[in-house]
């Protein structure tokens, strides 16, 4: 029987009650639900009798457990703390983006873990996403030729509500960049490589929480692309489409539905064979474009077998630290970018 990483979450309810644990820790191959602890002591005894683990009633209980990894999905606001924690006791960690509050926060996490000599990973599943694995070979293969543009995409109605974190810059560092336009400028640079310059506008268009409910960022690239992310918590749900669109010089790679929380949406790739002449008319066909539609796999599930078998292998995860800490270093070039109205050169 192949080995099973011993896993205990941190914030049991929300995200981690609806997805990671039924889709992603549960069903792995190589990982086992042992024990759960939420602030929300009702919610984190529903979690354990719902899955059949150990409810504990702090982190210090849970530390002191013999499992050997630690999902953090808590507000961001204590990850830092938490990770550190879980760094001392000699536990991976796999944090649930944004790793901290800032990028200090970051730093102190990723030392923390390197000290201990622990695995430090960070979620982001929409990496693991079939399609955009198999964008990301077509660019690698050169089929889209030099990068020129990416846009994503990605909204929903997210109304008030008492105790949303996200809602809350005291809690959540922001709100619907920090939350889900972390996710958009992470694709990019997966495919596109490393963000150089940013500027970005933020506002409070419909909500009234102190997090803003609106954000667009737009992207310089290292490589000269150029890039927009576009996110929203003031959108009807069915409103966006989740558009990422990906352009080169020798055609595009355009989706819709696929940045999200499912495992599949519609892509279609619009790719010359070689670099085309000029065309006044600028004719296009009606179609042409071919569908991307490699079999769909569980993103949750993908991420905690990725870093369970990092642990096994004695490897780096690819859901490593170092994407976490580049998108805290580009959220916090665009919140600097919105405060001051300039664009914001990374360091």
């Amino acid at each position: 029987m192949s080995r099973k990483i011993k896993w205990g979450v941190i914030g049991s309810g929300g995200i981690a009650r609806r997805r990671t644990i039924p889709e992603g820790i549960v069903p792995a191959s190589n990982a086992a639900l042992i024990a759960v602890f939420d602030p929300n002591a009702e919610a984190n005894q529903a979690v354990a009798k719902q899955f059949g683990v150990r409810a504990v009633a702090d982190v210090d209980e849970l530390l002191r457990s013999d499992i050997e990894a630690v999902y953090i999905a808590s507000p961001p606001s204590v990850h830092r703390e938490q990770a550190i924690a879980c760094a001392k006791a000699g536990k991976h960690v796999l944090s649930e983006k944004p790793l901290g509050m800032t990028v200090p926060d970051a730093k102190a996490m990723i030392a923390a873990c390197k000290k201990a000599g622990v695995q430090f990973g960070t979620a982001f599943l929409m990496r693991f996403l079939a399609q955009h694995q198999a964008a990301l070979k077509l660019i690698r293969d050169g089929k889209l030729g030099k990068p020129v543009f990416g846009r994503a995409q990605l909204s929903c109605w997210y109304p008030p509500m008492p105790g949303a974190w996200r809602q809350d810059l005291m809690t959540g560092g922001g709100g619907s960049l920090m939350d889900m336009g972390g996710h958009c400028i992470d694709l990019l640079e997966m495919f596109f490589g490393p963000v150089q310059a940013v500027s970005c506008f933020t506002n409070r268009t419909v909500h009234s929480y102190t997090s803003e409910d609106s954000a667009l960022a737009s992207l310089f690239f290292e490589n000269g692309a150029l890039g927009t992310v576009d996110t929203f918590f003031c959108m009807p749900d069915e409103a966006s489409q989740n558009r990422l669109e990906l352009y080169g010089s020798l055609g595009s790679i355009l989706a819709k539905g696929t940045i999200g929380q499912g495992s599949a949406g519609e892509m279609v790739a619009f790719l010359k064979g070689g670099t085309a002449g000029y065309d006044a008319q600028q004719a296009r066909a009606a179609d042409g474009g071919v569908t991307i539609a490699p079999t769909p796999i569980n993103t949750y599930r993908a991420e905690i077998e990725e870093f369970s078998a990092a642990i096994i292998e004695n490897r780096e995860p690819s859901n490593n630290a170092a994407i976490g800490l580049q998108s805290q270093k580009v959220l916090a070039a665009c919140y600097k970018s919105a405060r001051v109205g300039k664009v914001i050169k990374l360091t």
